[in-house]
């Protein structure tokens, strides 16, 4: 039996937390505003709490219990599926979209993360997803790479509105 579950609306708050870990570990004090933590969680707990509820659609989230803590996860992985105009190798233009993979800082180091990841790329295949893209710190490339992910020139910009 897998230690991975999809995530359910009561996994909200703690969904919320390992995100936060996420964002502290990128950029540091919160990410962009630091002390806003608390209020952009509790601002985003409601759509969170209803996309974790359907069980179909575009976002997914897969967790792994906390073996230590109950009522804490170890691990997340969400991810969306998008579309866009398909192109060679892409007809059907499905793009899977990993934004958020954390792992609680006691959980670290036992497979969690790869486990999690490893059922949102086959909820990606399902869904027909052509190719899949993520953001990758440099301490997780090597995952991503064991995992068949490959560096792309990143031609992004930004706007934030």
């Amino acid at each position: 039996m897998s230690l991975v579950r999809r995530a359910r609306p009561d996994d909200a708050g703690e969904v919320l937390r390992l995100r936060q870990i996420m964002i502290d570990s990128l950029w540091g004090d919160g990410g962009a505003g630091g002390a806003g933590a608390a209020g952009w969680q509790a601002e985003s707990l409601p759509e969170l709490r209803e996309r974790l509820a359907k069980e179909e659609g575009d976002f997914a989230a897969f967790v792994v219990d906390h073996p230590d803590r109950p009522g804490s996860l170890a691990a997340l992985v969400a991810g969306t599926v998008e579309y866009r105009i398909g192109k060679p190798g892409n007809p059907h233009g499905r793009v899977g979209y990993v934004f958020s993979v954390a792992t609680d800082p006691d959980a670290r180091r036992r497979g969690y993360a790869r486990a999690c990841m490893e059922e949102l790329l086959a909820w990606f295949r399902a869904r027909g997803a052509g190719h899949v893209l993520l953001n990758a710190s440099p301490e997780a490339e090597p995952l991503y790479t064991a995992l068949g992910f490959t560096r792309d020139p990143d031609p992004s910009m930004r706007l934030s509105l």
